[in-house]
């Protein structure tokens, strides 16, 4: 037992351990009572009802600045730069 920690301190400690262990045991008796156990180790099916999501987005899209907005540009970042 350590020094620095009060006893109703430890006490509280153990009294949350059991607590949780108690928890876990009527989730895992709740599970196997409903069977749910075995619909979660089926898996995770894909919806049919979805459509598929295409895995790239969209084209990059880009801009041709003219001199006078490229200068504009490089002026703002030179402040920017010294703050």
């Amino acid at each position: 037992m350590p020094a620095y920690a009060p006893v109703l301190q430890l006490i509280g400690v153990v009294v949350l351990a059991v607590a949780a262990a108690v928890w876990a045991a009527v989730v895992l008796r709740l599970l196997r009572r409903s069977g749910l156990r075995a619909a979660l180790r089926r898996g995770a099916r894909p919806l049919s009802a979805l459509p598929r999501q295409g895995r790239s987005g969209p084209a990059l899209e880009s801009v041709e600045l003219t001199p006078a907005e490229q200068d504009a540009f490089a002026g703002l970042v030179r402040r920017l730069a010294n703050g």
